[in-house]
């Protein structure tokens, strides 16, 4: 075995904060998650490549990656960029050295960076095949010695050990292999760094594995439909589980992707459905939140075998808009004490004549949230409509009301009201993809205008 990764790390270790639904660094400092999704990163991008990747998400504010070692596009009989193979004859016990040397300095290259690397050891197909490339790989007892060997490499990375791969849990050796790794990372890291589990399309980490010790935080699968219902509803559930853990959406709905994987019938999806998808986890009480380019996540170039219909290459979709408009969901919440944050869709009032219409349904969900003391609120509108907000949670004489346009991360005042039981708003433009944020601050706290960080 090699010697592991060199040290060289801007990027923060994570840990759990003390509420149990948020990270922190390991100095105690909030750490809003907001990750970019790359999943063909290590497997098909040369390193020049993959600096510029990295460059470019850093500059625009993402501040984790979300990539895999074992690559989904056969990753272990096609070769990396560079022409190299993971193994030796397909076997986890015999890694091939130069893959695995040029994969640390693209890690390293991220922590400089300042980007955390979230980082599935293997794609779900190794484990479980069911559909895609394989082949299966893993035993319990090779995924140990793999997960023993990983774990003592990267052990000096900003990471977090991600588990699963999209592939559901179906048999009792694939509950063995999922353990047998955990522990092995764990010991080989010595428990280093936080761990969890990606599920496969509408399904969470909870599903399979509730309250295992090894796993840190809940991910889910939300996918790729544009409606709250039936998908994106189900972030709150997770977040109100016992013992509670952070939750996240480690792969909603992507930018580009054909909606419920039909475009013919659906379209594409825009900017306007990351946005949603964005803001329901959010308010929902996800600690942060992943954004996927249907071009990014595969690295789709001229001349590639192109996946789910890519529109364009990754390098133009690096700066596709809902890219661009992730950072301002991260700096409203930063502009505002986040780790005391709740979801709260009692703030949200029934329309007296169509109360069906608030909290709403569909692509119509609006959603609320606020910080426990309630010095601050805020109500996602999905789209252009009037409705109220009930003040019952906001113990404040006056509230200092703002708009947040989460296109341009722009924040105009309304003035500072006085509370009553019911305030009732009208969003600066009506429409089906007018989306907005209201914000509401005790006018006491002192806050700053939304999405700006000190």
């Amino acid at each position: 075995m090699s010697a592991p990764a060199r040290r060289s790390r801007p990027a923060p270790r994570l840990r759990i904060a003390s509420t149990g639904r948020h990270l922190v660094t390991e100095d105690g400092a909030p750490f809003f998650w907001l990750a970019d999704t790359a999943w063909e990163l290590l497997h098909r991008l040369d390193d020049a490549e993959s600096d510029h990747y990295l460059r470019t998400r850093a500059a625009q504010g993402f501040n984790v990656i979300q990539t895999v070692a074992l690559a989904e596009s056969d990753g272990l009989r096609t070769p990396d960029a560079a022409g190299h193979l993971p193994f030796h004859d397909l076997d986890p016990m015999r890694p091939n050295e130069p893959f695995w040397a040029r994969m640390d300095r693209t890690l390293a290259r991220a922590n400089e960076l300042g980007l955390v690397v979230a980082l599935l050891p293997t794609w779900g197909d190794k484990w479980n095949q069911k559909h895609g490339v394989g082949p299966e790989i893993f035993s319990p007892e090779n995924a140990r010695a793999f997960g023993l060997w990983l774990g003592h490499r990267w052990r000096h990375v900003s990471l977090v050990w991600i588990l699963g791969g999209d592939r559901p849990v179906e048999t009792d050796k694939h509950r063995a292999i999922i353990r047998a790794m955990a522990e092995g990372l764990r010991e080989g890291d010595g428990g280093a760094h936080l761990m969890a589990f990606h599920p496969q399309g509408a399904a969470g980490s909870s599903d399979f594995f509730p309250d295992e010790p090894w796993l840190d935080l809940h991910l889910r699968q939300n996918g790729h439909a544009a409606d709250h219902t039936g998908r994106y509803e189900r972030t709150r559930i997770d977040h109100d589980r016992m013992p509670p853990r952070p939750v996240l959406d480690a792969e909603p709905i992507y930018e580009d992707i054909g909606i419920d994987f039909d475009p013919a019938r659906h379209g594409h999806a825009v900017a306007a459905d990351v946005r949603r998808a964005c803001y329901w986890n959010l308010f929902a009480g996800a600690c942060g939140h992943t954004y996927g380019h249907n071009a990014v996540w595969q690295m789709w170039a001229p001349g590639r075998e192109p996946i789910l219909s890519p529109l364009l290459p990754w390098r133009e979709a690096l700066d596709a808009p809902g890219a661009r408009q992730m950072i301002h969901a991260r700096r409203l919440f930063e502009s505002r004490p986040f780790l005391a944050r709740i979801p709260d869709d009692s703030l949200l009032v029934p329309h007296p004549l169509a109360p069906h219409l608030v909290p709403g349904a569909g692509r119509a969900r609006f959603a609320a949230t606020r910080d426990a003391a309630g010095t601050y609120a805020m109500i996602y509108v999905p789209l252009g409509r009037p409705f109220a907000v009930n003040t019952a949670a906001l113990p404040a004489s006056r509230l200092r009301a703002w708009w947040f346009d989460p296109r341009n991360g722009s924040a105009s005042e309304l003035g500072t009201l006085s509370s009553a039981p019911e305030l009732r708003f009208t969003p600066p433009a009506l429409g089906e993809l007018s989306d907005w944020i209201l914000v509401l601050d005790d006018a006491t706290a002192g806050y700053p205008p939304p999405g700006v960080v000190s």
